[in-house]
């Protein structure tokens, strides 16, 4: 072969030098007088220290590959890099022929036990090299651990074992599942822990994209909040920080696989590609869309082969005939669980089948996924149904610890980390007896947790930390059934409502009628008013049609709540023990010396949820598909999906609540009406500067006297039986509280009246915006708004004895009570 032919196929000639142990001969010059071997490294092994001899990357070495084949005739040996790494050498052949003649390249063995097959005198290259078992065996307890690069989520990356070298992986997910974030958690460990070098091939998202998405993961800050470009001084901070990370993003036009092929050779010391994404559906503007994709999963796949990298590729499907097309080497496929909370992952390998899987725990609104827990597949890759050792806030906090017992991370003091070191192996080796003797070491650690650093681990650890007391101190911390912990930014809790909790909290026999003579016959009074109406409402949805339409877009997360603490305000979970002994864990907010003299104004509104019944605009009726808006109809009333409006102000939380929390992959929410009002209403004071635009609706002729009866009932009924208190007003309190949560029952054996989630989320965002709109009120007039929670606490920076005006102090309905503390002091709830 010729030199010009050679340095053409360099890297084919070195993968069939590395993999198969053959030689190739190369020849240069008019007369072919330069002659050398680009041979594998056995036949010099002093080549595999790229120190000792010349030694030049691949990607350089085709550039001047005239000149090293000139260099290694005259018998000066070059070695050959990927990356960092000697693959093969050019090595003059004549000095070759004379030490290795053809009879024992044929008949001899090397000392490895190697076999060569016979010489083909047809061709120009050395015979291939076969590899006996005991080579296989010796390069593998040699090599120790060579783990590929790390998605940095411990169950996954056990399930992976890492994403081996030149291997194709593929990440298969459908649209709004998450699949992009995996590829940017591999390019995070990878560039910003391991400081390797990472190809971003971005097909879809722009640099400006994957740049938010990396600091908002990185930071813990709000990624729908970074796309409007305001960062914080610390995100600003760690952005700086990060100018210099070794990760390269290519978001180019006309992206193509054979590009990201052409451009990887010349990315020195390369550690991973990741290509985000290829897209199922066609796009003209879109070379790795449609029916390109397996001839690009074909190029991506040969690419991993000839750098010897990791090739991580992002498909938006899971379509199982489409995955078959892409044939890629090892499959990631997540699919989603009917907890929300919760994504299961299985890893599959091509000809083999499901080696594991994991559960991941979407955090969208952080541009991320936290980990979960490990769940056991069978050979058939079934997942397991044995329930392990321990309670969820047990292997939550085994799991959250890992970085701090496996040495990791630093800052935990050594009894702790002992502690948390024996919890991990408890539950591995199945020993109840070694849980019971941790629960006391365990609980005092959760009652006064050490400071932890402000890192997505430690802020990890400290939620699962705090998940843990809390079950301890409710006696549930080894109970199976106990919640895992949410690690959030800011998980305490202000005082909260008096009428009703998160959560279904329904049980059998709710469903039924008040007995003749109940305090408060709360169900019936609702039932009641439902059927009074002249719109001949529909209280239940039925089952056959409740898996279409608008009802599998409703969820809890449409409710708005605000979950906000002002951002210069520290807050902290602290323990404390009540009067009669119980160990609880309490919010305490640090306020900085800037906000001048004052005390904490603690505001508790009643009946927040039966207030908003006197006027929350409800479609009676079926709820039809009205598609994009122009503009928002006062008539009707339904759901909406908008875009996220911009909002600057750091004084107030967003008008949306939690909402903006879980977008879609364009950036998107639905909400229900009362927030398209306020909105509109923020629009016409000057607040907002343009009405989100409607992209999709679900409406039906509005009406906002439908539950007025039954707010008529309450407040009645709340003015004649809070001056009694006692039984009679908790019994209110309760059915009260469980009529309104029928309206829209979590399980199919719950016999309710009701089956209308729009009615029971717009209930709900109707006390919210009620409760935002006060609160900011009282901002406008001046006042320092520190925390705003639920649909009725809000914590105020105020004078002492001096509430904002814009409150009613009072019991009845829409009025508050106030409290007042003094910084420092814990903020109590309940019985405190």
């Amino acid at each position: 072969m010729n030199a010009t032919e050679a340095r053409n196929a360099l890297f084919a000639l070195v993968k069939r030098a590395e993999e198969d142990g053959r030689a190739t001969l190369i020849c240069k010059g008019q007369k072919r007088q330069d002659r050398v071997l680009l041979a594998p490294l056995d036949l010099l092994p002093a080549a595999r220290k790229a120190e000792v001899l010349p030694s030049h990357v691949l990607s350089a070495a085709q550039k001047g590959f005239g000149d090293l084949v000139m260099r290694a005739a005259q018998g000066q040996p070059q070695v050959l890099l990927r990356n960092s790494t000697p693959v093969a050498v050019l090595l003059p052949a004549d000095a070759v022929s004379a030490t290795h003649s053809s009879e024992s390249a044929t008949d001899a063995a090397p000392a490895g036990g190697a076999v060569n097959s016979p010489r083909n005198p047809e061709r120009a290259s050395a015979p291939r090299r076969l590899a006996t078992l005991g080579d296989a065996i010796g390069a593998v307890l040699t090599s120790g651990q060579a783990a590929g690069p790390l998605f940095g989520l411990s169950g996954l990356d056990a399930a992976t074992g890492g994403l081996p070298s030149g291997r194709l992986t593929l990440v298969a997910a459908a649209p709004n599942v998450g699949g992009s974030l995996l590829g940017l958690a591999a390019a995070r460990q990878t560039a910003l822990v391991d400081g390797r070098k990472v190809l971003y091939a971005a097909s879809g998202p722009n640099r400006a994209d994957i740049m938010r998405r990396i600091l908002a993961a990185e930071t813990g800050g709000d990624y729908p909040r970074l796309k409007q470009g305001r960062l914080t001084a610390r995100e600003q901070q760690v952005a700086q920080h990060l100018v210099q990370a070794p990760l390269l993003i290519d978001d180019g036009s006309d992206l193509t696989a054979e590009a990201i092929a052409e451009t990887a050779p010349h990315v020195k010391d390369l550690a991973l590609v990741v290509v985000d994404r290829l897209q199922a559906a066609h796009s003209a503007r879109l070379p790795l869309s449609g029916e390109r994709l397996p001839d690009a999963s074909q190029v991506l796949a040969s690419l991993a082969r000839t750098l010897h990298v990791p090739v991580l590729a992002i498909v938006d499907s899971d379509d199982p005939a489409l995955l078959g097309l892409l044939n890629a080497d090892v499959l990631v496929a997540l699919a989603p669980k009917e907890d929300s909370a919760k994504v299961q992952v299985t890893v599959a390998e091509r000809d083999f089948g499901a080696i594991g899987s994991a559960y991941l725990r979407p955090d969208l609104l952080h541009a991320r996924f936290l980990d979960a827990g490990v769940a056991p597949v069978d050979r058939a890759g079934v997942e397991g149904t044995a329930r392990s050792l321990g309670s969820a806030v047990e292997q939550e906090l085994a799991e959250a610890s890992l970085p701090y017992t496996s040495g990791a991370q630093q800052g935990l003091p050594a009894p702790l980390t002992h502690v948390l070191a024996a919890l991990r192996t408890a539950l591995t080796n199945g020993d109840p007896d070694a849980l019971a003797e941790l629960e006391p070491p365990l609980a005092e650690a959760a009652a006064a947790p050490p400071h932890l650093p402000d890192t997505a681990e430690g802020r990890r650890l400290a939620a699962a930390l705090q998940a843990y007391g809390t079950a301890a101190s409710a006696g549930t911390s080894g109970q199976p059934g106990a919640a895992a912990a949410q690690p959030t930014a800011d998980r305490g809790h202000v005082p909260g409502g008096d009428e009703e909790d998160d959560g279904d909290g329904l049980v059998s026999g709710d469903e039924e009628d008040e007995p003749e003579g109940a305090v408060f016959p709360a169900l019936r009074i609702l039932k009641d008013a439902v059927a009074r109406s002249k719109m001949h409402p529909i209280p239940v949805i039925r089952t056959e049609d409740r898996d279409s339409g608008p009802w599998p877009l409703i969820s809890e997360d449409m409710d708005g709540e605000p979950r906000w603490v002002h951002p210069d305000i520290l807050l902290t979970r602290v323990a404390h023990i009540k009067a009669n002994g119980k160990r609880v864990r309490r919010d305490q907010l640090e306020v900085p010396g800037s906000f001048g003299e004052g005390v904490l104004c603690l505001i508790d509104r009643n009946g927040s949820y039966p207030s908003a019944c006197s006027a929350v605009p409800l479609a009676p009726n079926k709820l039809l598909h009205t598609g994009p808006l122009d503009t928002f109809d006062k008539t009707q009333a339904g759901i909406y999906l908008i875009d996220i409006p911009q909002w600057n102000r750091t004084d107030m939380p967003h008008p949306l609540g939690r909402i903006i929390e879980r977008p879609d992959d364009q950036g998107r929410v639905w909400v229900t009406t009362p927030h398209i009002k306020q909105l509109e209403k923020l629009v016409r004071e000057g607040h907002l500067p343009v009405a989100p635009t409607i992209h999709d609706s679900w409406t039906g002729k509005a009406n906002e006297s439908l539950l007025k009866p039954f707010y008529e009932a309450t407040r009645k009924a709340r003015t004649e039986l809070v001056q009694a208190g006692g039984e009679p007003y908790k019994a209110y309190k309760t059915r009260l509280s469980i009529a309104l949560r029928l309206l829209w029952p979590k399980r199919e054996e719950q016999r309710s009246p009701f089956w209308r989630p729009d009615w029971r989320m717009s209930m709900v965002a109707e006390a919210s915006v009620r409760h935002w709109s006060v609160a900011f009120k009282a901002v406008q007039e001046g006042h320092t708004l520190l925390a705003l929670r639920n649909v009725d606490a809000a914590v105020f920076w105020t004078p002492p004895g001096a509430p904002p005006s814009t409150y009613r102090i009072g019991t009845g309905f829409g009025e508050v009570k106030a409290k007042f503390i003094q910084p420092g002091e814990i903020i109590p709830e309940g019985d405190d």
